[in-house]
């Protein structure tokens, strides 16, 4: 049976709601799932937005976009012959919606049927060495020959060389800012024939949007999120590659690094993964062992995006139970279990306080669902 026929999809009312939510100032994946399970709606959320961002201390209302912005963003999509996909609808990535807080909405450009394929991230360094871009590139090829999708961030040097690699095959360019912004310019024939080739382009950012330097971490995150494993072919310290293998870990997928020579600065990254546990590669087959385990298992979903019935019953949170909440925050991260027993709240009033304290901009999620106050935030 194929799935896909049994998984509804969103109607245009909802579609641009959910673009009209996700879009609002201080809503990230997070608060976004928060409002949906508190409000039942993504309408319903943008009408209590006002009054939430107001009782978590913000100074002004949170920017919510007009109807004619999101439709404007929508008919950009359709004339770059893209869509926003929402998480429930068949043609979002399978193991993406499978990664703590994963995007509502996702623009896609290109062939979906490539998420389909098992998919393996190849990451690294931009100023990469020949033998390096050689390395992605035959990475990428083989294990593309072998049924398996390649997912990396279109940058220079590693990126360029496993999109390369795999554009025949199937490989998802994950951008950092809008689809029709992709960065850097010289790969944007590289881009059409992804799209056009079978491959796909996804973004969580909006049409229009230059990527900026805070954005590349979000990329990275996506990028980990999607694929089974994350392969790291030359990185230095403190790059990007690292992040995204440090995001891959925390999300339980698989690590690997092909070595280099400790004399090049660019592999010291990925000489430092291999010490830390990471599966060592010096061909495909390293990769193709590692995860032929894990390949048609399911990695478990997160919360599903419906209203839980402890909301309806629980006691509306009040400047007293706000007030032990944020009292109990610090700038070190937090679990949600154990923030309910130090306050002794409810779930629900503690779920409700952190989301207007998330929506006034003064707290902060991190992987696993703890919390931590900001900077300035108290």
């Amino acid at each position: 049976m194929n799935d896909k026929t049994a998984t509804p999809r969103l109607s245009d009312r909802q579609r641009l709601s959910w673009l009209r939510l996700i879009r609002t100032s201080n809503v990230g994946p997070a608060s976004f799932r928060d409002l949906i399970n508190r409000f039942g709606s993504a309408d319903a959320a943008l009408e209590m937005l006002p009054e939430l961002t107001l009782a978590g201390g913000a100074q002004r209302k949170a920017r919510v976009p007009t109807v004619e912005e999101i439709e404007a963003e929508l008919e950009a999509a359709e004339k770059h012959g893209a869509r926003f996909v929402g998480i429930g609808e068949p043609d979002y990535p399978p193991l993406l919606k499978r990664m703590d807080h994963p995007p509502p909405m996702l623009a896609v450009k290109g062939d979906p049927a490539v998420f389909a394929l098992p998919p393996v991230a190849i990451v690294g360094a931009r100023n990469a060495s020949l033998a390096g871009i050689k390395m992605a590139q035959r990475l990428a090829s083989e294990l593309g020959s072998q049924g398996y999708g390649i997912v990396s961030g279109l940058a220079r040097g590693i990126d360029t060389a496993a999109h390369q690699g795999s554009v025949v095959t199937g490989t998802v360019a994950v951008l950092a800012g809008g689809l029709d912004r992709p960065y850097p310019p010289e790969n944007i024939q590289l881009l059409e024939q992804i799209v056009s080739g079978g491959g796909a382009a996804v973004s969580e950012l909006p049409f229009g949007w230059e990527p900026r330097a805070q954005d590349f971490p979000r990329r990275n995150r996506i990028i980990a999120g999607m694929s089974f494993g994350l392969v790291v072919v030359e990185a230095a310290q403190r790059s990007g590659s690292l992040i995204s293998a440090r995001l891959a870990g925390d999300m339980g997928r698989l690590v690997f690094a092909v070595p280099g020579s400790p004399l090049d600065p660019r592999a010291a990254g990925a000489n430092g993964l291999l010490k830390e546990g990471a599966i060592l590669v010096t061909e495909a087959s390293d990769v193709l062992g590692a995860l032929k385990p894990l390949v048609g298992n399911a990695i478990p979903l997160p919360p599903k995006l419906s209203e839980p019935a402890e909301f309806g019953t629980s006691p509306l949170p009040g400047e007293s139970e706000r007030g032990r909440v944020i009292e109990a925050l610090g700038p070190a991260p937090i679990g949600l279990d154990e923030l309910i027993r130090h306050t002794g709240l409810e779930p629900a009033q503690v779920f409700t306080i952190l989301l207007e304290l998330d929506l006034a901009g003064r707290i902060e999620r991190h992987s696993g669902g703890s919390v931590s106050i900001l900077s300035g935030g108290l």
